[in-house]
């Protein structure tokens, strides 16, 4: 095996440890502390490899081994450089997308996590939803069909999704099932309180559009980049303003 020690090899390392910390439940201090470390003494279980393994051929298009436990986080780039195209060889529109957003919402974790996990009422909380149908229940996993409020070219978006909610360690895992113009959708949600017991939630999309798509990765990231805040404000207000009808507001005031 190589040892990707350059800065190449050294910034690979640092995507898989993101990757591991977004998708996984990676403590980033104990990875930034014991950087030899294997992936199982960072307490990555099967579950969360199986994850990496899935991030990982998604975003750079190869597939590594499920069993990596064994392997220290450079290992595992080691493993992924060693059959990704040489960066020569790509542009920048070419790699898949990624966006990361979040926002502080004053009220206590558990009501941000039931509001923005109701799926039958997101209508009442995105205004960019026209309709939402669930479609299956199995356990915490709910698959669903989203319809859009016509865009201004008066095109109705509509597409198929599937999200599995895990409440021990407030996440969210989701995916397109129908793609449309993307190969892959991703979409992770996170949940962490903040000292002064405000909410921070978190929106990670991983994302590659088909090569016949009328705009590119890059595009794409900037439109994500737009309205994900957007309507992460517009949540918040919402949630902020239920909070303070049932006297549960927090400190939080960012």
């Amino acid at each position: 095996m190589t040892v990707t020690r350059g800065p190449a090899g050294a910034a690979l390392a640092t995507e898989i440890t993101d990757i591991l910390v977004a998708h996984c439940g990676l403590d980033p201090d104990a990875a930034s502390d014991t950087p030899a470390a294997t992936l199982a003494e960072l307490g990555m279980d099967s579950l969360a490899l199986l994850e990496l393994q899935a991030v990982v051929a998604d975003r750079y298009g190869v597939r590594i081994p499920t069993e990596t436990g064994h392997l220290s986080i450079p290992a595992v780039a080691d493993l992924v450089a060693e059959q990704t195209t040489p960066p020569e060889q790509t542009t920048s529109a070419d790699t898949p997308g990624h966006t990361d957003n979040s926002i502080v919402i004053g009220a206590p974790r558990q009501l941000v996590w039931d509001l923005t996990n109701d799926v039958e009422h997101w209508t009442d909380l995105f205004t960019e939803y026209r309709a939402v149908q669930v479609l299956h229940r199995d356990g915490n996993t709910v698959r669903f069909r989203l319809t859009m409020h016509p865009d201004p070219d008066g095109t109705v978006w509509s597409w198929v999704s599937e999200r599995t909610a895990d409440p021990a360690t407030w996440q969210v895992h989701a995916h397109r099932v129908e793609t449309g113009p993307f190969e892959y959708m991703r979409l992770h949600w996170r949940y962490d309180t903040e000292p002064d017991g405000a909410t921070r939630m978190t929106w990670v999309q991983d994302f590659n559009l088909r090569p016949d798509a009328p705009i590119d990765n890059r595009a794409m990231e900037d439109r994500l980049n737009t309205g994900t805040p957007e309507q992460m404000a517009i949540i918040r207000d919402k949630i902020e303003r239920i909070a303070r009808q049932r006297g549960l507001e927090t400190d939080d005031d960012e």
